[in-house]
């Protein structure tokens, strides 16, 4: 029995790896590739034969990562360090990889702020909207029109559970994953006929580093290599991914109820991850 369920499985990975090689290869771009769920999709992208393009801030990592992918499955790998907070980020990013016959884009960059909203930094919520919002429509503009020249194509963008209502505690970064969400349902309609496939994957709280830099505390959680293989393999099948158990049961246990309802129960949920940051600012406040 374990024989036969061995074979299953590697026939499954089998048929999965030849689809996503097929259909979205030669090379595929990835952004906020050095950790995370990022980290996780670009090596299952490279156990299925596909070329890659990585994009993070970390040049070390992206380094360390190319000489392990190249070694370990033959393909090829670009790198580019690169701050896609910055207006020039995308189109230097465009014109770099015109030699290239990318067919697939993975946009997972791991930004996110939380707390109070009026004690945040307005420059670094702006940092976040252009990197999870202006830069991504770039992207999405620029590969789009790529892969309707050569008709065929896939997008991946990453949303959130936490985009489907407002988000108290986590309004802004909430606000941005909303836009991510609405954009890929929309284009996963207008671009199925050019042959490209888009796909809004929305998972739960993750532990992958983007909770240390929101300045988060958070308990029960998704894994990042838990969640990719799922990902990728609803790419092209459906609009939208809720990978992981944990994803699709917060999401649905608040469906039945109206939105201010969910609004509140988030905004507790939040609350209760950004509660020390608040507990900071009162312990400042007696010091002064």
């Amino acid at each position: 029995m374990v024989g036969r369920n061995w074979r299953v499985k590697r026939q499954f990975w089998g048929r999965w790896q030849k689809r996503l090689s097929t259909r979205y290869g030669p090379w595929a771009l990835v952004t906020g590739a050095s950790s995370g769920i990022g980290r996780e999709m670009v090596l299952r992208l490279a156990e299925a034969g596909i070329n890659l393009v990585l994009i993070a801030r970390s040049q070390t990592v992206l380094e360390q990562m190319t000489v392990a992918l190249t070694s370990q499955h033959g393909i090829e790998v670009r790198v580019f360090v690169l701050d896609l907070s910055l207006e020039a980020g995308v189109e230097t990013l465009v014109a770099a990889t015109q030699d290239l016959d990318i067919g697939l884009l993975v946009a997972a960059p791991g930004f996110g702020t939380s707390g109070l909203f009026l004690n945040s930094l307005l420059e670094q919520e702006m940092e976040m909207l252009n990197v999870n919002c202006r830069s991504l429509l770039g992207l999405i503009w620029h590969f789009g029109q790529r892969f309707a020249m050569r008709g065929r194509g896939g997008m991946v963008l990453m949303s959130s559970i936490v985009g489907f209502q407002g988000m108290p505690f986590a309004a802004h970064y909430a606000a941005t994953k909303a836009y991510v969400q609405a954009l890929a349902e929309a284009l996963y309609v207008e671009l199925a006929p050019m042959g490209i496939d888009v796909l809004a994957a929305a998972p739960g709280p993750t532990h992958s580093g983007f909770a240390t830099r929101a300045g988060m505390q958070m308990g029960m959680a998704l894994k990042p290599e838990d969640i990719a293989l799922p990902i990728l393999n609803a790419l092209g099948r459906r609009s939208m991914s809720l990978p992981g158990v944990l994803s699709k049961l917060l999401t649905y246990s608040l469906v039945p109820l109206p939105r201010w309802a969910r609004v509140r129960i988030m905004g507790e949920v939040m609350g209760s991850m950004t509660k020390h940051q608040r507990g900071m600012i009162a312990d400042l406040a007696e010091v002064e």
